[in-house]
């Protein structure tokens, strides 16, 4: 049993968003991604800690800790950027594979 399909396209959507981040855009954007980011992760953690899926709860949980708002983690705005867009490649490959498991 994979990913249901509600939180691969919520994962989906957090993909465009994250792409969005690479324009410049109003701080309180930023922080909304954040905050946004910090909550799906954690549930995608969750998700996969139920199926055995270590490797990607621990993957998911350590994206949540990194886009936490509350203790910012200093990257820069270069390297922000690099993880932002690694992190919607993982998005639209786990929705690519998903739709693909769903159909």
């Amino acid at each position: 049993m994979g990913m249901n399909k509600t939180l691969t396209n919520v994962g989906l959507g957090l993909a465009v968003m994250l792409l969005i981040c690479l324009f410049p855009m109003p701080y309180g954007y930023y922080n909304l991604v954040r905050f946004g980011a910090m909550i799906v992760f954690a549930i995608m953690a969750y998700n996969y800690f139920q199926q055995n899926k270590q490797a990607m709860a621990v993957l998911f949980a350590a994206l949540a800790i990194l886009f936490q708002p509350l203790f910012k983690i200093a990257l820069g705005r270069l390297m922000w950027n690099v993880v932002d867009v690694v992190v919607a490649i993982l998005l639209f490959v786990l929705w690519y594979v998903s739709s693909k498991k769903l159909n």
